[in-house]
């Protein structure tokens, strides 16, 4: 089957689950974590939940196996974490569920990145993959890199990640 045969057989409406890591926001001043939603819903995918969780690897790790056992949940993106400080972890604790990583996500990600703001791109540690064949993306927490993410690589393709990777009867 070929690519432009898998994507025509790609479901339009995605469930998905948004779950932005921060130690400092809360849904007020969330930005990253709204616009992931606002531009889901403007595709006609459906938010299934929307939450925030601190950066703590147990935590990530929690909120995610819950997220994954949702029926309606058929994506988790998360922003946030992924960073090199100290206190950063999203990457690790994402890259260490997933079941098959999507390196083309994590490179192309960073490339595009560089297009925008030069070679502190490098530092980016953007991160998709599956798990239980659920897809998993996690970008940082920026706007311009939410943005940058979804426009560019998340919304053309999340319907037929999707499709790929789920389980086929």
């Amino acid at each position: 089957m070929s690519h432009v045969q898998h994507k025509h057989e790609a479901p339009a409406q995605i469930g998905c689950a948004v779950l932005t890591v921060s130690d400092t926001r809360g849904q007020e001043t969330d930005r990253s974590g709204q616009l992931m939603k606002e531009l889901l819903e403007s595709a006609g995918h459906l938010v299934v939940y929307y939450g925030i969780v601190k950066d703590v690897p147990l935590q990530i790790k929690g909120e995610l196996a819950t997220l994954l056992e949702k029926r309606s949940c058929q994506a988790v993106l998360l922003n946030g974490g992924t960073g090199i400080s100290p206190r950063d972890t999203t990457y690790e604790t994402v890259s260490a569920m997933l079941d098959k990583r999507l390196d083309g996500f994590g490179e192309i990600f960073r490339y595009l990145s560089y297009q925008e703001i030069g070679s502190s791109a490098i530092m980016s540690r953007a991160v998709a993959g599956t798990v239980r064949g659920r897809i998993v993306i996690s970008v940082p927490g920026s706007t311009g890199a939410v943005r940058l993410a979804m426009e560019k690589l998340i919304l053309p393709e999340l319907g037929h990640m999707v499709h790929t990777a789920a389980p086929h009867a």
